[in-house]
C-alpha cells in the first residue's frame, strides 16, 4: 500500500459510513465492559437480526474504546444523518433496544440523553483521545478514515529525519510519563547517535494507584500509537519497536497485537513502510506487573528477558539502552500525541497550553468527583475547572480537601491552590509531580497521614530491592508511619520520619525510589497539624485512623544502618 492506496481506502470507508442513516457507538473499553457493556453489545446484534432487509444495511453498530465519562457506562451515542448526536448513560440491554427501536421510528426515545452541553465535554480539548469514542479499535479501516498513518505518508516522502525532530522540538511536546523531558531533544539525541542499530520504545507500564491514560489509549486507538512509534523510528533511525504493556492489561495487549498484525498486513509497518525504503517492526512485551518497570531501564531489562530491576545512569538509553544499542524510550500519550503534530503543524500545537508546558494532557479523575473518568484538557487549565466544571464537583455536598497528583511520586494539593495550572511547573512548585496523569480527588473525610501510609505501603511492595535506602528505607518510613496512624508515635518520630525522607531521597538509586517519600514530604508541608493531631493529641480529624492505646512499637531497627549508609556516600 502506498499513499495514494491509503487516501482511496480512507475516502471509500468515510462515503460508506455517510450512507449509513444510523450509526450506534458504544462504549467497550475495560470501564463499559465491566458496567455490562457486553450485554448491551448482544442484545443490540439481536435486535439487527430482527430487522427487515432494508433497515439492517442502514444500521450499524461500532464497539468503540473510552468515551470519557466512565462512571456514567455503559455508554451509547447515537448519530443520525443531519441530526445532533445523542449519548445515553448507564445504558442496559432493554433500554438500549427501545433507544434504537425509537430511532429508527423516527420517534423520541423515553430515555434522557446527556445535555449536548454536558460540561464534562465541552470544558475538554482533544488531540491524544481524538478519536476515542469515534472508531472500533478493531477495526483498521475506521482508524484509516478518520487519518491513521497518513502523517505517516507525509513524513516519509515529504521530510528529512532531521525535519521531524526539528518539528516535534518547535512543537514543544514534552514526556507525558511525568518527568516531562522534551520530547524532540531527546529524539534529536537518538538521532545523532551512531550505532549499527537503534531501537524505539512505548513504555505502556502505568502502574499508579487510580491511573488508566494509556490503558486506554491503547486500548481505544491502538494505531495512533503504531503511528507516532513509526514517526519516531524514522526520525531516529531505528527499525525495531517494542510496546511494553503491563500484564493487567490484556484487552489493551490483545488490541495491540491485532493492530500490528493488521497494519503489517496492509504495508503500514514491516518492510518498505507506505512504498518507502523505511523498514519499521513493532513488537509487543508483556511484563509481569512490577511497578519498578516503569522506569525506563528496568522496562528495559524486562524487554532483554532479565528481571525488572533500574541500573545506574548515566549511560543514558539514548546513548546506551537495549543491548547496548542507542533507544528511545516514550510514554504512550506522547507517542499518540506525534501524529497530530505532523498533521496539522508544531505552531498549532505549540498554540495550545502555557509558555512551558505545551499541548494538552490525559488525566484519570477519580475518587470523590460526581464526574469521574477519563479527560483531556490544555495545559494550564486550572484544578478547580477540572473538578468543578469538568468533574461536576464532589457528591453528596462533600468539601474539598485535596487533590492527589502523580501517584506515589507525587503529592497532594490542598484546597487554597485550587486554582493552580495544571502544568509541569506549577505543579512541581506545590511539592506534587504531573506524574502520567493520575489525579484522585479527596474530600473532608479523607486521613492526609493515612493517605501517604498507603502510598508508602504501596512503594514498599513495588521496592525492588536493589538499592538499600529504598528497599530499608521504605519499610521503616511505613513503620513510622503506622504508628503515627494507630496513635503510639511521639513528637521524635516525625524528626526521624522527616530525615529518613531525605535520605531516601538523596540516595536511592532508581528515580521510583527518589520519589517514594513525596506524598510524606508534601502532606507534612500541608498538613502537618493532623499529624500533630495523631502524635500529640491521639486524635485523627478526618476520623478514619483507630487511635487504639497499644504499646510503643520499638524504634526502627534499620536507621542506625541508613545513618552509616548516608555518612559512607
Amino acid at each position: 500500500m502506498n499513499t495514494v492506496d491509503l487516501q482511496h481506502v480512507a475516502e471509500e470507508e468515510q462515503q460508506r459510513q455517510q450512507q449509513l442513516n444510523l450509526r450506534l457507538f458504544l462504549c467497550y473499553s475495560t470501564p463499559c465492559l465491566s458496567a455490562g457493556a457486553e450485554r448491551v453489545k448482544n442484545a443490540l446484534d439481536g435486535l439487527c437480526d430482527e430487522l427487515d432487509e432494508e433497515q439492517r444495511p442502514t444500521l450499524e453498530i461500532v464497539a468503540t474504546g473510552c468515551m470519557g465519562p466512565c462512571s456514567r457506562g455503559p455508554l451509547l451515542r447515537l448519530a443520525r444523518c443531519d441530526e445532533p448526536e445523542e449519548i445515553y448513560e448507564k445504558v442496559t440491554p432493554e433500554m438500549a433496544c427501545n433507544i434504537v427501536r425509537a430511532a429508527l421510528a423516527a420517534q423520541s426515545a423515553a430515555a434522557e440523553p446527556l445535555p449536548s452541553d454536558f460540561p464534562f465535554f465541552a470544558c475538554q480539548t482533544l488531540i491524544a483521545l481524538e478519536n476515542n469514542g469515534r472508531i472500533d479499535p478493531e477495526q483498521i479501516i475506521h482508524s484509516i478514515a478518520r487519518g491513521a498513518y497518513s502523517s505517516l505518508g507525509h513524513v516519509l516522502h515529504e521530510m528529512t529525519p532531521e525535519q521531524v525532530c526539528n518539528e516535534i522540538t518547535r512543537s514543544g511536546l514534552r514526556g507525558r510519563g511525568g518527568g516531562g523531558y522534551p520530547t524532540g531533544v531527546k529524539w534529536e539525541l537518538v538521532r545523532k547517535a551512531q550505532a549499527e542499530r537503534k531501537y524505539v520504545v512505548a513504555n505502556g507500564d502505568e502502574g499508579d494507584p487510580g491511573a488508566y491514560m494509556d490503558r486506554t489509549i491503547m486500548e481505544s486507538d491502538p494505531h495512533r500509537v503504531l503511528e507516532g512509534m513509526a514517526i519516531a523510528g524514522y526520525a531516529c533511525g531505528a527499525e525495531q519497536g517494542y510496546i511494553y504493556v503491563r500484564g493487567e492489561y490484556p484487552l489493551a495487549a490483545a488490541r495491540l497485537a491485532k493492530a500490528i498484525k493488521d497494519a503489517e498486513r496492509r504495508g503500514l509497518l514491516g518492510s518498505r513502510v507506505l512504498d518507502s525504503s523505511f523498514n519499521f517492526r513493532i513488537d509487543l512485551r508483556v511484563g509481569a506487573g512490577a511497578f519498578v518497570c516503569g522506569e525506563e531501564t528496568a522496562l528495559m531489562t524486562s524487554i532483554m528477558g532479565r528481571r525488572g530491576q533500574p541500573v545506574p545512569r548515566p549511560p543514558y538509553p539514548a546513548q546506551r539502552g537495549l543491548w547496548g544499542f542507542p533507544t528511545l524510550i516514550n510514554n504512550v500519550e506522547t507517542f499518540a500525541s506525534v501524529a497530530p503534530i505532523m498533521r496539522e503543524g508544531a505552531e498549532w500545537f505549540a498554540g495550545f497550553g502555557t509558555e512551558k508546558s505545551k499541548g494538552t494532557k490525559v488525566f484519570a479523575l477519580c475518587g470523590e468527583v460526581v464526574n469521574s473518568g477519563l479527560i483531556e484538557v490544555q495545559m494550564g487549565t486550572s484544578l478547580r475547572d477540572i473538578v468543578f466544571a469538568i468533574g461536576g464537583g464532589l457528591p453528596d455536598g462533600g468539601t474539598f480537601k485535596a487533590a492527589q497528583t502523580g501517584g506515589p511520586s507525587g503529592g497532594c494539593i490542598p484546597a487554597d491552590h485550587l486554582d493552580t495550572p495544571v502544568d509541569y511547573e506549577s505543579l512541581q512548585a506545590l511539592g506534587s509531580i504531573m506524574g502520567s496523569g493520575g489525579l484522585i480527588v479527596m474530600n473532608e473525610t479523607s486521613c492526609m497521614p493515612d493517605v501517604a501510609k498507603f502510598f508508602m505501603e504501596f512503594c514498599m511492595d513495588e521496592s525492588c530491592g536493589k538499592c538499600v535506602p529504598c528497599r530499608v528505607g521504605t519499610i521503616e518510613m511505613l513503620e513510622l508511619l503506622t504508628r503515627i496512624t494507630d496513635g503510639s508515635a511521639m513528637d521524635e518520630d516525625l524528626q526521624t520520619l522527616e530525615d529518613l525522607c531525605h535520605l531516601v531521597q538523596e540516595t536511592s538509586l532508581c528515580g521510583l525510589g527518589m520519589t517514594a517519600p513525596n506524598p510524606v514530604l508534601n502532606t507534612l508541608h500541608y498538613f502537618r497539624d493532623e499529624y500533630l493531631a495523631h502524635i500529640r493529641d491521639n486524635r485523627c480529624p478526618a476520623g478514619v485512623c483507630r487511635l487504639d492505646q497499644v504499646p510503643l512499637l520499638k524504634l526502627p531497627e534499620h536507621a542506625e544502618q541508613l545513618t552509616i549508609f548516608k555518612e559512607e556516600h
